[in-house]
């Protein structure tokens, strides 16, 4: 049983593409150090995946669903970071309604710092295969009023990245991820 944790490899015409996608590929990179780094063994296997050709239609992620839909009862969530990684405000949840009251709950450990929200629909064109197919799926929420200031341009460096927000989403990445992958029971779909 898996529990997916991705962002993607983005920058394709300019810039470095360090906030899209650069900032999801490495909380997702963090999210699994972490866990490690503090000795955790969920009950599930956590994945991560950086996405390739997203901008180009999706071909990495329809490649991964293609070798992997034989097991899709075997994955727990998939979950994709593509809106940058500033200050995270929550989660945006797919999946059925007992499922997103046990995210719900999974997001209360966040209220010390405060992201707790659980919106109702996740993105990701990376995850979307799965969510088609009944997957649950998650997608990190951060305050995006400066994304599109650097968007596909030169701007996109590792500049913009404030660590202290990172880590925040980065934070959120981790609780999320390992408390899905450790709980008794898969979410019920």
């Amino acid at each position: 049983q898996v529990v997916l944790v991705s962002g993607h490899l983005d920058s394709w015409d300019v810039g470095q593409g360090a906030m899209d996608d650069g900032g999801g590929a490495f909380i997702s990179w963090e999210a699994l150090s972490l866990i490690k780094d503090l000795g955790l063994r969920p009950k599930r296997t956590l994945r991560l995946v950086l996405w390739t050709g997203e901008e180009q239609g999706g071909v990495g992620a329809k490649q991964y669903y293609q070798l992997h839909k034989e097991n899709i009862s075997n994955f727990d969530i998939v979950m994709e970071s593509d809106e940058g990684t500033f200050q995270p405000s929550g989660l945006g949840f797919s999946g059925s309604a007992e499922a997103q009251d046990i995210v719900k709950e999974v997001m209360t450990l966040l209220q010390p710092i405060n992201v707790t929200r659980v919106y109702d629909a996740a993105d990701g064109t990376d995850i979307a295969y799965w969510m088609r197919d009944g997957v649950p799926g998650a997608s990190l929420h951060n305050d995006i009023n400066k994304y599109f200031w650097f968007h596909h341009s030169q701007g996109d460096t590792m500049t913009v990245q404030d660590p202290n927000q990172m880590n925040l989403c980065a934070a959120v990445w981790t609780v999320v991820s390992y408390v899905i992958a450790d709980m008794e029971d898969m979410l019920p779909r």
